[in-house]
């Protein structure tokens, strides 16, 4: 796992000041382009997949859909998107959250998550956690149970780990690279 975890950090750029001054923002399109990259991500994920037992993976929006689809294809697995409120047609279950300035909230197809379902959540990067934990809660409000989180990428000094590891109850909440 050393080695993958060398290919895909060395394929994340970082972009000083990017979108506001003192932000070091992390730029994964470079990793996206290298077949050999994005290949080995989406097997990383996989693998989780298999472990955690999930039936069934969902992304959120936006890059959660970038990595999250070709895992699930690889896993066997049916794909979901977690959207941005008003974002999908027909009925939907919403949860709303906090943000730091603000709220938001996001929407899932109630009816593409049954009881009997085990989800796992792919985002590429962890934060402060909002945005997962609300996935957890709209997961958990359609009948389904978390199998586990799963993140390219753990921002660890803006402590979003213990937010979600309380919301996960005992489920894994694995980051394949941590910064």
């Amino acid at each position: 796992m050393t080695d993958v975890k060398e290919l895909l950090l060395s394929r994340i750029r970082e972009v000083a000041d990017y979108p506001e001054p003192g932000v070091m923002f992390k730029d994964i399109t470079p990793l996206l382009a290298d077949p050999a990259a994005f290949t080995a991500l989406t097997d990383a994920f996989a693998e989780i997949a298999g472990r955690t037992g999930a039936t069934k993976l969902v992304g959120l929006e936006a890059r959660g859909f970038i990595l999250g689809a070709p895992v699930a294809v690889r896993a066997g697995l049916g794909f979901i998107p977690v959207r941005k409120a008003g974002k999908l047609p027909g009925a939907t279950l919403a949860q709303a959250y906090d943000l730091e300035y603000g709220s938001a909230e996001i929407e899932v197809h109630a009816e593409d998550l049954s009881a009997e379902d085990r989800i796992l959540i792919v985002d590429d990067v962890l934060a402060t956690g909002g945005t997962a934990e609300a996935a957890i809660r709209l997961i958990h409000r359609a009948g389904a149970e978390v199998a586990g989180v799963a993140v390219l990428m753990e921002l660890a000094f803006l402590d979003g780990r213990p937010r979600l590891e309380a919301a996960l109850g005992g489920a894994p909440l694995e980051a394949l690279l941590t910064v």
